[in-house]
């Protein structure tokens, strides 16, 4: 990823989420109340597109994933798998790993299978520009999830669309959530991964939101890549505590992934599942997450992304693109899971599944069954 590139991504999310310096400290905390109180509220309403082209016939796709660990990138491959079933399409997928080079050799695997359709999950698209340039020129067609920042066409790239949250608003509700649970004087750790454009944008999305607040303070900011975490993250942990001790009220994550070798380092410091630090993330709604969130074991929210929903969003923006037509311009709306709200909007299922009704309308535009 090139250098400008990447601070082009992280300037435009902290952009929209940065106003003009620290606000007036009671009036910031009673926003940020209000901001958490909208996002944890039941979606139920379809706000998704309900007109499409109907269904390619006969086609095969392969689903490329960063890394098969990530909660995230694996609820996305689901979604997909059951959306290609569902409009009676050939599914494969092939792991890339979590590392740069894995990812481009999965990348060249697909493109040899010589299929219709390739969906980059979680990999930068300008990191693998050169191997999805490849995949374009023999006719195949792209559709990311987590392949740039930004939801929609990605410019100077052949990928079709990018299916995403505003990442600037999860951003701001995973911060707002420390501000609010905090009264305004929370003590922030913010760990990222500088590997991704959208996963650095993200994190100093966060940092921006933290510094609006008069009596909060971001004690650190780690660049942590996400590949890394089983072997970086205990430690970390360790020394972060003797570093900030008290100070350390609350975490804020680009990735659950950070949370799940947390715990361990935690307990061994005599802190309990719900004491400080508070572990927010934001992203993606992995199963662990749901667990840990569920149970009061070390994480307190996430803000998830509707992961088997995008799933189904990938194969009918790969079904537009298909048709010759315009990607669907559907962003999923923002919602935090804490413990109060787990058991609504998919909650059993350890994953945030809306209730809204996506895969029959989404088989209505298909007209299939």
């Amino acid at each position: 990823m090139t250098t400008r590139r990447l601070l082009l991504a992280t300037a435009s999310l902290a952009a929209l989420t940065l106003s003009q310096g620290p606000t007036r400290a009671d009036a910031f905390t009673d926003e940020a109340k209000a901001v958490v109180e909208k996002a944890v509220a039941p979606v139920t309403k379809w706000e998704g597109p309900t007109s499409g082209p109907k269904a390619a016939t006969g086609k095969t796709l392969v689903y490329v994933a960063g890394d098969m660990r990530n909660g995230g990138i694996l609820g996305v491959a689901q979604g997909v798998k059951e959306a290609a079933e569902a409009i009676g399409w050939t599914y494969r997928e092939i792991d890339g790993q979590g590392t740069v080079s894995g990812q481009s050799s999965a990348l060249s695997q697909a493109v040899a299978l010589k299929p219709d359709a390739i969906v980059v999950g979680g990999s930068d698209a300008v990191e693998q520009k050169a191997a999805l340039q490849a995949a374009k020129d023999q006719g195949i067609t792209i559709v990311g999830w987590h392949a740039g920042p930004k939801p929609g066409p990605m410019e100077d790239s052949p990928v079709f669309a990018n299916v995403t949250s505003d990442s600037a608003e999860v951003a701001k509700v995973s911060a707002m959530k420390a501000i609010a649970d905090s009264d305004g004087k929370a003590g922030v750790v913010i760990f990222a991964d500088s590997t991704y454009a959208v996963a650095i944008a993200k994190g100093r999305a966060m940092e921006e939101v933290i510094k609006q607040c008069a009596e909060c303070q971001v004690l650190s900011f780690q660049d942590t890549p996400l590949a890394d975490v089983s072997t970086r993250i205990p430690q970390l942990t360790t020394t972060l505590l003797q570093q900030n001790g008290e100070k350390w009220t609350h975490s804020l994550a680009i990735n659950d992934l950070y949370y799940d070798f947390m715990p361990p380092a935690l307990s061994a410091a005599g802190i309990p599942g719900d004491g400080a630090p508070h572990n927010i993330s934001a992203g993606d709604g992995s199963e662990s997450a749901y667990q840990r969130i569920r149970a009061g074991d070390y994480q307190s929210a996430t803000v998830p992304e509707p992961l088997n929903m995008q799933g189904w969003q990938v194969v009918d923006e790969l079904n537009r693109a298909f048709a010759g037509q315009e990607w669907s311009g559907f962003v999923p709306g923002i919602h935090l899971v804490t413990k109060d709200n787990i058991g609504s909007d998919g909650g059993p299922k350890n994953q945030f599944d809306p209730d809204n009704g996506y895969r029959d309308e989404y088989k209505k535009i298909w007209g299939v069954e």
